[in-house]
């Protein structure tokens, strides 16, 4: 019969990262404590560095200046937009009532 496998919460391998960050235990320790292969553990230790600037982020801002540009120029191209609507729509009304249109 074969072994079911162990589902880990994100608390859970946040634990086991912390004995080796925090308590200094080595990994093989740890690994065997926790039941768990050291390439696995690696591999959490990788998705949790790349992760970690999440931990610092404020909510409700956002993450970066490329999407802060990205927003200023599509503001932009629309207020453009509404100018030159605006602009051809005086002239269209302009236009009507010269030509004695109601």
């Amino acid at each position: 019969m074969e072994k079911q496998r162990k589902h880990w919460t994100s608390a859970e391998k946040v634990r086991v990262l912390r004995r080796h960050l925090v308590e200094k235990i080595p990994v093989s320790q740890v690994c065997e404590d926790a039941g768990i292969q050291p390439t696995q553990f690696y591999r959490w230790q990788q998705i949790f560095f790349e992760n970690g600037t999440a931990a610092f982020d404020r909510p409700g801002r956002p993450q970066s200046s490329a999407q802060e540009q990205r927003i200023a120029f599509l503001e932009s191209k629309l207020h453009r937009k509404d100018e030159v609507l605006a602009e051809l729509m005086e002239e269209h009304v302009a236009l009507k009532k010269s030509l004695g249109e109601p």
